[in-house]
């Protein structure tokens, strides 16, 4: 057999057996994830992909990257991202596909001519598993990325604490993704609430350093530009050392040991707001 007759003899052999090795497939994948997917699901899955492999190997030999494997790619991809969403390991997910490659190994009785076609369809199943977990991976990290970000969001409310006052609680470490969903959403809150004072309270941030700072100071500046004075609360004594010792300045920045003097102090601006000719109400 020559190499450009193995797809046509795997077309046959697989033609032949489609029935009986798709039902032991779905047998042994179902064994594998353990009734964590409908049987109906799965049969419809790995006989969907059973059928893109044969139409693959006829119309593309055994180049899987070719356009001849199109749709049998485009279901591995659904499978992985599938599998991702549903919490399944990377291995069950690679067992959907490499559980083929059993099923279709060569027994004592198969011919000596067709063990070469097998083997073909061997690294063939091998870059399809490589392919299903490489989609995999990407999906969990788009799922990891995704509840970071949600996670961010939760962990810095802004709080409407009175009428012109608004406050956002940092609990956490303060980085350079973080000071940006603080900066959005405190200035956000400052238009939706037309308020002119806001209170950024650190009492939740373990340890103040330069680049902490810098953050701070960032947002208290884009605060301004929209016209609220900003107000930094929750400096307790080891952080003012540390930030004496770093030589951290604030400038004109108003900073008070606790949220309940720093609403004080805001209260007071706001009242002094109203009091003012052209002040905000």
């Amino acid at each position: 057999m020559t190499e450009q007759d193995i797809p046509a003899r795997l077309v046959e052999l697989l033609s032949a057996q489609q029935e009986s090795l798709g039902a032991a497939w779905v047998e042994n994948v179902s064994r594998t994830l353990r009734g964590r997917i409908s049987l109906a699901e799965l049969d419809r899955e790995l006989r969907e992909l059973y059928d893109a492999l044969v139409a693959g190997l006829r119309a593309g030999g055994l180049d899987w990257q070719g356009d001849a494997f199109a749709e049998a790619r485009a279901l591995l991809a659904e499978l992985s991202r599938a599998r991702a969403r549903q919490g399944f390991t990377p291995t069950e997910t690679a067992t959907s596909v490499l559980a083929g490659k059993d099923v279709l190994a060569p027994t004592e009785d198969t011919p000596a001519e067709d063990i070469r076609a097998y083997l073909k369809l061997s690294k063939l199943f091998d870059a399809l598993g490589l392919f299903t977990l490489e989609v995999y991976a990407r999906t969990r990290e788009e799922i990891i990325s995704a509840q970071a970000e949600q996670l961010m969001e939760l962990s810095t409310p802004v709080v409407k604490l009175w009428d012109g006052v608004v406050a956002v609680p940092l609990v956490g470490t303060l980085d350079s993704a973080r000071t940006q969903v603080v900066m959005e959403k405190l200035l956000q809150a400052l238009v939706d609430t037309g308020s002119d004072q806001a209170i950024i309270d650190i009492t939740g941030v373990p340890a103040v350093d330069t680049e902490v700072a810098q953050h701070l100071l960032k947002t208290v500046v884009a605060a301004r530009l929209m016209g609220a004075e900003c107000i930094i609360s929750g400096i307790r004594p080891q952080i003012a050392q540390t930030i004496v010792a770093l030589g951290i300045q604030f400038g004109d920045i108003v900073t008070k040991s606790s949220l309940a003097d720093a609403l004080k102090h805001a209260l007071r601006g706001s009242d002094a707001g109203i009091a003012q000719p052209g002040g905000r109400a």
